[in-house]
């Protein structure tokens, strides 16, 4: 594409950006900006911080039009981009909004391409009907890594180590433990360098199974801590009754009945507000942006109506120990809370 590009005189570029720790609208845009600027050599016009995202939207825009006729935005991970949580709309479906939008608003003079990447393949039920109409996607679909070809690709990093410094099952566990979860490829290097961390702070001079069987942990809570950093109280109390009632359940799954009991239940233990079925449930709904939790209605028969299921990206246990760091929850009685939802599941 490049080399066609040369030989017609036509100024190409790609510009690619992993969006996992961009936080808002505007630092993406700043980001993009900032990727534009390198590749042509010049510098960004516009401070980071401290002026409106229209501001950065201009420079973006002048910066293309001055140096491109065709650009590619390729958006990594676009999924990681949720913003402000107070927000209608992730910021990913208000990024893919102005991009897409921007050729027809004549905004941009360059033509324009955008290439979504995600491991959330319900991303796009979070995208703004605004951004759908404009965007319109076309879906390329790749098959998750199975653990063999983790085992390959992770083999193919050892050079990161020391040699004989990985003891035998710590490639294949890494594998195990991501192919359970997506597939994903980011997940296993991260758990194989985490593994590598902690061995390394305890003094030994072997990776083994156990360092993987930590990095695991530690991989899920961040990734919880993550998510949960910025959202509201209401979803905290909403995700921690869901979670306890998934924990405790065979399936490992949460009936929404059950589990807007469960938060009945905390809200009445800490003098929190309750909000009626509904809210919980869109609460729970809304958390599926952060892929933290999925949905999927089911029917309890002819007669008797139905009901949400939710079920989670991450282990239930591990959500409710990462939200147990803030002091509220933490004055919840685990016992306590095993008997009011094992009493729920039980009636």
């Amino acid at each position: 594409m490049v080399e066609l590009c040369e030989s017609r005189d036509i100024r190409f570029g790609v510009i690619q950006m992993n969006c996992q720790n961009v936080g808002t609208l505007g630092a993406a845009v700043y980001e993009l900006s900032r990727k534009v600027a390198n590749d042509i050599g010049t510098t960004v016009d516009v401070p980071e911080h401290g002026v409106p995202n229209k501001k950065k939207w201009r420079e973006l825009y002048r910066l293309i039009n001055d140096h491109y006729d065709t650009v590619v935005f390729i958006l990594d991970e676009l999924d990681m981009l949720v913003g402000r949580r107070d927000k209608d709309e992730p910021a990913f479906s208000r990024l893919l909004y102005q991009l897409s939008r921007a050729g027809s608003t004549d905004e941009i003079t360059a033509q324009v391409s955008v290439t979504a990447i995600t491991n959330d393949t319900k991303m796009m039920e979070s995208v703004g009907s605004r951004a759908l109409s404009s965007f319109t996607p076309e879906d390329v679909h790749f098959s998750d890594y199975d653990a063999d070809q983790l085992r390959e690709i992770l083999r193919a990093r050892e050079d990161a180590f020391h040699e004989d410094t990985l003891s035998g099952d710590v490639i294949p566990l890494a594998a195990a433990f991501a192919a359970q979860t997506n597939g994903d490829a980011r997940k296993a290097i991260d758990l194989m360098r985490t593994a590598g961390s902690i061995a390394e702070k305890t003094g030994v001079d072997k990776v083994r199974e156990e360092h993987v069987r930590q990095a695991q942990d530690k991989v899920e809570k961040n990734r919880v801590l993550e998510v949960t950093r910025g959202i509201s109280t209401q979803k905290k109390l909403c995700l921690f009754a869901t979670a306890a009632v998934a924990r405790e359940d065979g399936t490992g799954a949460a009936r929404s009945p059950i589990g807007y009991r469960v938060y009945q239940y905390l809200t009445g233990t800490l003098d929190s507000d309750q909000y009626h079925q509904e809210t919980y449930v869109n609460k729970m709904k809304e958390l599926t942006t952060y892929s933290l939790v999925e949905t999927e209605r089911k029917s309890q028969g002819p007669h008797s109506g139905s009901y949400l299921e939710f079920t989670f990206g991450e282990n239930p246990e591990t959500i409710i120990e990462t939200l147990r760091e803030d002091s509220r929850l933490d004055d919840v009685h685990n016992d306590e809370l095993r008997t009011v939802v094992n009493a729920q599941l039980n009636q």
